[in-house]
C-alpha cells in the first residue's frame, strides 16, 4: 500500500481496480487549524489514456498495481495489431492499434529502447524512447533564405507522422522527433 506521502510524478497507483500514473501532484495545507493536508493529483489511465483530477486527504492509502515493465522489440504491424517480442524470454505479445494511440506513429523496424507494460500479466501499453530518428517522405521543397526567419512547414515522416519542420529541410532527410511532444528536435545523421 502507498500513502499519499509517497506520491510523486510517474508513480503508479491503483484506483477502482484500474492502474493509473500520477502525472502531477501538489500538497496543500488549508489555513483552517483543524484541517489536514490535501493532496491534489492529476492521474492518467494506463488502460485508455484518460486523464482525471483526484483529491486525497493526507494519510490516505492506495493500492499499488500489479504492473511490470519488460524491455521488448517491435516486430511488425498488421491490420489490427502491433506485435512485440520480450527480449529476455522471446515471448511474443500484441497490442491493438487503438490501445497504442499516437505511440504507433513512432514505431519502425529496428527501434531500440521500447518497453511494454504488463498489468495482471497482459500487455496494456508501451513506453517509447525519448526521441526517434525518422525519414521525411513528403514535404514541400526547401525555401531560399529560410534560415533568416523561423519558418516551418509540415512534413510527413516514414511512419505516417506529420510534424512541423524548418523550411530548409528537404525530402529524404532524417530528423529527430521528441516522442513525448511530437516536436521536431534536429536533423539526424
Amino acid at each position: 500500500m502507498l500513502s499519499t506521502s509517497d506520491f510523486k510524478r510517474n508513480v503508479l497507483i491503483e484506483l477502482d481496480e484500474k492502474p493509473w500514473r500520477i502525472v502531477d501532484v501538489s500538497f496543500n495545507t488549508p489555513s483552517a487549524r483543524s484541517s489536514g493536508l490535501i493532496v491534489k493529483t492529476r492521474l492518467k489511465s494506463l488502460l485508455d489514456g484518460t486523464v482525471v483530477d483526484k483529491t486525497f486527504r493526507g494519510g490516505d492509502r492506495v493500492e499499488e498495481p500489479d504492473v511490470n515493465r519488460l524491455p521488448c522489440q517491435y516486430l511488425y504491424s498488421d491490420d489490427r495489431f502491433a506485435h512485440f517480442m520480450d527480449t529476455e524470454s522471446y515471448e511474443q505479445m500484441q497490442l491493438a492499434h487503438d490501445d497504442l494511440g499516437e505511440s504507433r506513429l513512432y514505431l519502425f523496424d529496428g527501434i531500440e529502447g521500447v518497453s511494454i507494460t504488463l498489468w495482471n500479466g497482459g500487455p496494456i501499453a508501451i513506453d517509447l524512447p525519448a526521441h526517434v530518428d525518422l525519414e521525411i517522405t513528403e514535404t514541400t521543397p526547401p525555401m531560399k533564405g529560410a534560415t533568416a526567419a523561423a519558418q516551418t512547414k509540415p512534413a510527413t515522416l516514414s511512419t505516417g507522422l506529420i510534424v512541423q519542420v524548418p523550411a530548409y529541410i528537404d525530402m529524404g532527410e532524417r530528423v529527430r522527433v521528441d516522442t513525448r511532444t511530437g516536436a521536431f528536435l534536429q536533423r539526424s545523421k
